[in-house]
Order: C-alpha cells, then structure tokens, then sequence
C-alpha cells in the first residue's frame, strides 16, 4: 500500500463524511487506504459510515475516547502505508493535492512529513498550517500581538509567502503528510497530550531525528475549523493549555533554569483560568 490515511470521527457524521468523500472523488496514480476510528461516540455517527461507505473504508471503534493522539494512534498501528496521512474529520481535501504531495515526497526522500496550504471556510489562511516550533520568546510576541521584523520570533511564519514550497518547522495535525519509515525512527504520536499539541511534538521529534517538515503551499485543503469539536467549549479551552504545558516540559524546561519554569508555568495556569472564566461569562450573555 503506498497511502494510509487515518482519520478520527467523533461524533460528526456529515463532516466525516464529507471529508472521506473529497479523497474518493478523484483519481491517483498511487494505491492507498481510508482508516477511520470512532473515538467512541456517543452517537450513531460509526453506524451510519459504515453503512454509507460499506467496504471502501476500513473502520476502527474504539471502546473509549482517550484523546486525538491515542485515536491517531489505533490506526496508525494498523496502517500498512508507506506514507500515512493524519486528516481531520472536518476538512475537504482539493484536487490534485494527494497526487501532487505523494510525487514531492517520492522525488524528495529527506522529507519526513509534508503539509499543504489549509484554508479556512473564509477563504483565510489557517495559520496554523506553517509554523515555527513554539518557545518562551515567540510565544511572548504572539500572546501581546507585538510586531517583529525577525524570522526567529515570527511564530506563524507571516513573512514567508502562503502559495510556495519550503521547509518550515511545524505543521498542522489537520493535515499531516508522514513518511513511514520517519514514523518507525520516532514512534507514534504522544498520547499524553489529549489533543492540541501532538502534531507540534510529532513534528518536533520528526526534526531532532534529522528529518526535514515541508510546507507544500501549492496544494490546498479547506478546514472547517472547530466544527468537529464546537461542543465541550470549557473542555477544550483547558486541553489546549495544557498541551502547552506538556510541550514545554517535555521539549523546553530541561534548557531553561528554574525560575523561567516557574514563571512559564504560572504564566500557562493564569492564561487557562483567563480564559476559562471569559468563556463561562460570555455564555451568560
């Protein structure tokens, strides 16, 4: 099999489906698989896929939900791919993108991962699809939106064209293009993150293992961001701060002395309680 692509349902029926669909549609020169695992909805969305997709698809049901990473995770231990693609369940997959990045990945065998251009419903460029690696400095600047004409503190990478092929440090679990053989150098995804922040870790990791992560920003794909998980607002909120803390720890902490852990630390825990409360409020409105 050349292609794995693994994607993770929970709950979102008409999403999943759509997103399995944009793949089936068109044609490519290169054999692949669709795996799905149900992150043990609490619904009849698993049911209903695979009676729509019948054969076409390979489905996993997982006996409970253990986070992104673990769903991720049960597929990928399954996948028999050369290349396996981490695909989120709300996103449309464009013409010619599968082609054109399966033939950048075979002409370039440095390239341990590869990600496309990921637009919003809007039109707008998810940001997160090109992104340097996260630390105290750029994180800073990101947080106060303070301006930088430095590429080092330039997290989101606004000064490097959205249409053009380059190598960057991180990309967007939304999309994720992996080299299998890069997979079996590093191992799966972490499952100590719940979601949020194992695809900045995998592609950390993919990095120190001497790999290089590309921006393939001549391909596209549309995500209908948070449509997957607009439910359990509070939960999120808390899960992506702490992803930020298990990064920093896991990745940073080891590098910086004790009082800018202790600081980075706080910063992270009042960040989330910020957060939480104007969430709790705006809800009462």
């Amino acid at each position: 099999m050349d292609l794995s692509v693994v994607i993770v349902n929970y709950q979102t029926f008409e999403l999943t489906k759509n997103t399995i669909e944009s793949i089936l549609k068109y044609d490519y020169s290169f054999s692949y698989e669709i795996l799905v695992v149900d992150n043990a909805s609490g619904d009849d969305s698993l049911k209903r896929l695979q009676e729509y997709f019948n054969d076409r698809v390979k489905f996993i049901a997982s006996k409970e939900n253990n986070g992104f990473a673990a769903g991720n995770n049960q597929a990928l231990r399954q996948a028999t791919g050369k290349y396996q693609l981490l695909l989120n369940s709300d996103t449309i997959v464009w013409e010619n993108t599968l082609q054109n990045i399966y033939d950048y990945m075979e002409k370039h065998t440095d390239a341990g991962a590869c990600g496309c251009r990921v637009l919003l419903e809007n039109g707008e460029l998810d940001k997160a699809c090109k992104r340097s690696f996260p630390n105290v400095k750029n994180s800073f600047f990101r947080l106060f939106h303070i301006p930088t004409n430095s590429k080092d503190d330039n997290y989101n990478l606004t000064n490097l064209p959205d249409d053009e092929i380059y190598e960057i440090d991180c990309l967007t679990g939304a999309f994720m293009f992996i080299r299998k053989e890069a997979l079996d150098n590093i191992g799966l995804l972490d499952e100590t993150f719940f979601m949020y922040g194992e695809d900045i870790d995998l592609c950390y990791r993919i990095k120190q293992a001497g790999w290089k992560i590309i921006y393939y920003g001549e391909s596209k794909i549309t995500h209908l961001k948070g449509a997957s998980s607009k439910k359990q607002k509070s939960k999120l909120i808390y899960e992506f701060y702490r992803a930020m803390y298990i990064y920093y720890k896991k990745h940073h902490a080891s590098e910086s002395n004790f009082i800018v852990n202790i600081v980075v630390y706080i910063g992270i825990a009042l960040l989330c309680i910020l957060k939480l409360f104007l969430n709790i409020f705006k809800k009462k409105d």
